[in-house]
Parts: structure tokens; sequence; C-alpha cells
């Protein structure tokens, strides 16, 4: 429906010289999908609100509505070319008039939940690129062609930016950064297994994969409107430190149906983690932490376990943020689990002691695209100590790679076999008593490896080499005598 729209608006893209990756591409997109989106979204609630004989106030005034500077329309409902800005006139009111306008949101909203207050972080952090009036107006025209009138125009829409998002972290400085593979996701999902009225945290958002996927799992469970109204203001919570990414998770979760989502522009890890409150913490924890950051002396005194590694201050976050039997799910580094230096052994031990690491997945290497990492994915409760830890060691059977991604297939048996924990080739369990104190060394080590045939003696192999020869020449010998 919508994907040669999408495709033609790549095109234009592509000869912006303001656009220079993939990046670009997507944050372009960004924020003129946004401002169409909330267009259909006001004129929606303008008809809703008439059906019942109320006066509904536009959030975007007349002036600056998209109907005005983007797409205006004659009376018949065309295009109308004749009012519409273009060339330098466009970029001049864009970067003028426009932009102040929706950054001014921010300052004027009281309340960071609302859609107003959105609007003004997004236009304060993303910036117009394009420097042709003529291309900004060539996509413009693209974009009024969307429509959210209905879910399956949503469907696409969300589906086909997820497939944007994709690409960009594909072509991005590391792909683990801005995209986790979904079917990755779901399995977390499956074996956490959320239920409605619990609340799900992501304090490294990224693109919003995990929540945007957590609401996908929610939904069909939703059979009240009550049950609607806890999904869309009181389960998902996020907190992102890029400014790219903040506008994407964003637009993300607002394509997949969550109006105002609980996004925070912050630095999660300039948090003090003694300070968390039981208020501050939640049910549910996904997530996948940028790693091999390196964090400043500062940031590292909020956390009991100083450490410069990213991942790892994001983990102690983690544990501090979950309430007490709550669950989580966190990619990490494979080197996680054994690394001996004091800050991973006094993490791995605070892991082992104060929440019950039931589960680890073994990735294999190419999961991430453009990241050259091994990781795990390590499922833990808190408040109880670990008794003993399930292994899965997950072989597709193939190399991984951008024409083999990881499917959901690929992870079916991990969600099925993880209910029971049960041992085969490819699983086994650890218990506590069998891990070294003193190390807490967690490795990846498989006790159910079938065992390789033993190597054959060199003079074995060659006496069976003299004897196959044998038998060739005899069987050459009997075909001449046929001949």
């Amino acid at each position: 429906m919508f994907e040669q729209t999408f495709k033609n608006i790549d095109d234009i893209l592509r000869k912006e010289a303001g656009c220079a990756s993939e990046l670009d591409y997507t944050e372009q997109t960004s924020w003129l999908l946004f401002l169409k989106y909330l267009d259909a979204l006001e004129t929606e609630r303008e008809m809703e609100a008439e059906l019942v004989g109320k006066t509904y106030s536009r959030i975007i005034d007349p002036q600056h509505s998209w109907s005005t500077w983007a797409a205006p329309k004659k009376a018949d409902g065309s295009f109308d070319h004749d009012n519409a800005m273009v060339g330098d006139d466009l970029i001049a009111y864009v970067d003028g008039e426009l932009f102040p306008y929706l950054k001014g949101f921010k300052q004027r909203s009281t309340d960071a939940n609302t859609i107003e207050y959105k609007i003004g972080e997004i236009f304060g952090e993303i910036k117009n690129r394009f420097q042709s009036g003529y291309s900004l107006r060539d996509v413009v025209e693209e974009m009024d062609q969307l429509s959210f009138n209905n879910q399956d125009q949503k469907h696409e829409l969300s589906h086909l930016y997820e497939a944007k998002i994709k690409n960009m972290g594909n072509a991005g400085r590391n792909g683990g950064e801005y995209y986790t593979p979904r079917p990755l996701i779901r399995a977390m999902i499956a074996v956490t297994a959320p239920t409605i009225g619990e609340t799900i945290y992501d304090g490294a958002v990224g693109s919003a994969g995990f929540l945007c996927e957590a609401f996908n799992y929610l939904r069909p469970k939703a059979s009240t409107t009550d049950d609607l109204e806890i999904l869309q203001k009181r389960t998902f919570y996020g907190k992102e430190k890029k400014s790219l990414a903040y506008v994407i998770a964003i637009m993300n979760m607002i394509l997949h149906g969550i109006e105002a989502p609980n996004i925070i522009h912050t630095n999660t890890l300039g948090e003090n983690v003694m300070d968390l409150q039981e208020k501050d913490r939640f049910d549910i924890i996904l997530a996948n932490p940028p790693f091999g950051g390196k964090e400043r002396k500062e940031v590292q005194q909020n956390f009991p376990v100083k450490t410069g590694e990213t991942a790892f201050l994001f983990l102690q976050h983690f544990i501090k943020s979950l309430k007490a039997g709550g669950r989580a799910a966190v990619v990490i580094k494979n080197t996680f689990l054994s690394n001996s230096d004091n800050a991973s052994v006094s993490l791995r031990k605070e892991l082992l002691e104060s929440c019950n690491l039931h589960t680890v997945l073994d990735m294999p290497g190419g999961t991430f695209l453009g990241a050259g990492v091994k990781t795990v994915v390590l499922f833990f409760e808190k408040g109880k100590a670990t008794k003993d830890i399930w292994f899965y060691q997950l072989d597709p059977g193939r190399n991984m790679g951008k024409t083999n991604p990881l499917n959901d297939k690929d992870l079916a048996e991990f969600v099925e076999m993880q209910k029971s924990r049960a041992d085969s080739e490819k699983s086994w369990v650890l218990a506590r008593t069998d891990i070294d104190e003193g190390s807490c060394d967690l490795s990846v080590k498989n006790p159910n490896t079938p065992e390789e045939a033993p190597l054959r003696e060199p003079s074995e192999i060659m006496a069976e080499i003299a004897a196959l020869d044998a038998e060739s020449a005899k069987i050459l010998n009997q075909i001449q005598g046929m001949l």
C-alpha cells in the first residue's frame, strides 16, 4: 500500500546534499512522518468531538498546521500547487518559523507526559537537513499520500518504519546500537511473560523495539477499555540519551499505537542508583544496553561497582530498578560471564546473590549485524538468590549475516525448552554449588556436546587407502575382461 511511497522518499533523500546516510534518511523521514501523523490525529479528534457536540482545540495552530505549509488543498481536495511554498522560501519557513514554533512547546507545556511536551522535545533535538527546498517539497508531497485512518494502514506504516530502523542499524556505526533483531526481542518477551498491569522499562531504549514488541504481545490480551488505557498510559517506560534515537523511539511507539509514549530524553547513567525509590522501580526490564563505551569518572560514582564499561553500569541500574519479584531479560557481551577484572567479578557476585539468574541464552556470532561481538541474554528475577542456571546454546545451523538473519523459528526450541529447563545437546543446568566462589566464573561450557570420534592413526588410514586401491584395480580388471 505505502511501500512505493517510502521508496520514492528514499530516492529523493539520496539526491539531497544535506542527507549523507541511512541515519539522515531515517531522521528526516521521522520528523515529517511525525507531523503528518499529528495532523491526522488532530483531524480524527476534531471529528470525534463534533459527533458529541463538543469543540476540539487543536495542538498545532492553523498557521503551522500540515495542511497550511506542507499540503495546502483546493476546495475540491486536490493539491494547491499555487499556494504551496517551495525552494528557498520553504527552507526559510521550516528553519526560521516552523521549527522554533514547535520547539517552544516544551516551554509552554507543564507535563512531560503530554504529546505537547514530546513535540517540544523532538523539535528541540532534531534538525532539518534539507538544503534544497525542491527536494523537501517532493518529499512532503509523497508524505501527504500516507494515511493513518485504520489499523491496517497503521500496521503497514509501522512495518515500513521498522524496516528503515533496521537499515539504519545495519548502516550505522554499531548495528546493535540501533537495532536488536525482533525475533530475539520476541523470545525475551515470551520468557519474561508480562501481563497487563505490570510496568515495563528499557533504560537504553534506542528505537524502542523492546517496548513496541511488548505492546504487540499485550495488545491482544486487552479485553476492556481500562486495559487499553493501562497499556496506553501506565505500562511502557523508557530513557534515551541520544537525540536521534529518542526521536525515532517516540515515532516508532506512536506508529505502533501508543499516542503519548513515556520516553524521557536523559542520560540514564547520570542518576545515582542509590537514590532510586520504590516509585522508580518496575515489574519487568527488557534491554540491550550499549556496550564498549567508556563512561567518565563522575558518572561511575553513581554506582557501587565502579567501571568504565557502559553495559556493566547499565546492568547495575537494571538490578536496582527492578521491584522485588520483578523479572528482567538483558543482552550483554558474553565476556561478562568470564572476565577476571574486579568489576566483572563483583557484578557477577551481586547478580547471583541479589537475583535468581535462572537462564542464560548464548547467542551465535553474527546475531547483531555490524557489531563484531558475541552476546548472551541474562534472564533473572529480583529478590531470590540463584540456586542453579539453565544454559541454552543457540545453534541455527548456518552462518548468521545480512542474507541469513535470525528468525522466530531459530528461537522456538529455546522458548519451549526454557519452560521445563530440560537437558539436551544444546542445554544444561549449572548448580550454584558448582560455581567457584572466588571468581564466580559463569563461562559457557557445554558438558552435553556429543563427543567427536577419536582421530585415527596414520597407519590405519594408509591401510584403508591401500585396500580401496586394490579393490578399484580388481574392478577395472573385470571391466577390461568384459571388453
